[in-house]
């Protein structure tokens, strides 16, 4: 299996890397959003800001989001999951709009919101039975769909319930970092890489 990072320039990339790569699994950093599109799954990695990664993403962003509603399997962490959305409050440019709705301010007095947290699996399907019980967050914004029905599974940050899991055909989100939440949050997300066959066969 081919495994692609898309690299937006906000960091070191080398733990989410490593939590990838097993045998079978080749995973290759790519700059260059359209080249980042010829691979088996996508990945969006979950560090930076939202400005300046729309803005690394903006000269192939129609080529990847025409990728991802053509099938192409793609897992977003955090900033990554963000994304996915039309637009969001922390910084301009556009996101890929695969999933219809912004991303907005953590309602909370503690932001960022930092360290572990429960996560609620309420969605229904495969991914939701995946989930560890508690995981790793690192985030000040938070998605915001217009349908409920894409949120695979919730977390609440005080009095903040938000999207800790979105899925819309071959998009998967997810808002906390599995590569940092421990062996559990590995194999999650290796797990969860795995299962990207089969999404091309469902959506």
């Amino acid at each position: 299996m081919r495994v692609t990072v898309f690299d937006y320039g906000a960091g070191n990339l080398h733990s989410l890397v490593k939590a990838l790569a097993e045998p079978g699994v080749n995973v290759a950093i790519e700059a260059d959003p359209a080249r980042a599109t010829q691979t088996d799954a996508l990945v969006l990695p979950g560090v930076g800001a939202f400005g300046a990664a729309a803005a690394r993403l903006a000269p192939g962003r129609a080529a990847m989001r025409d990728a991802i509603l053509g099938g192409l399997p793609v897992i977003g962490i955090c900033l990554g999951m963000q994304l996915l959305f039309e637009e969001s409050e922390e910084g301009a440019g556009a996101g890929l709009g695969v999933i219809a709705g912004g991303v907005g301010r953590l309602r909370a007095t503690r932001v960022p919101h930092i360290g572990w947290n429960t996560v609620d699996a309420s969605g229904a399907g495969d991914i939701s039975a995946r989930l560890p019980a508690t995981v790793y967050y690192a985030n000040s914004f938070v998605c915001r769909p217009l349908a409920e029905s894409v949120v695979a599974a919730w977390t609440t940050h005080e009095a903040d319930r938000f999207p800790a899991v979105v899925r819309a055909g071959t998009a998967v989100g997810v808002q906390f970092h599995p590569e940092k939440s421990s062996a559990p949050g590995v194999r999650f997300l290796r797990d969860l890489l795995a299962a990207t066959p089969t999404w091309r066969k469902c959506s």
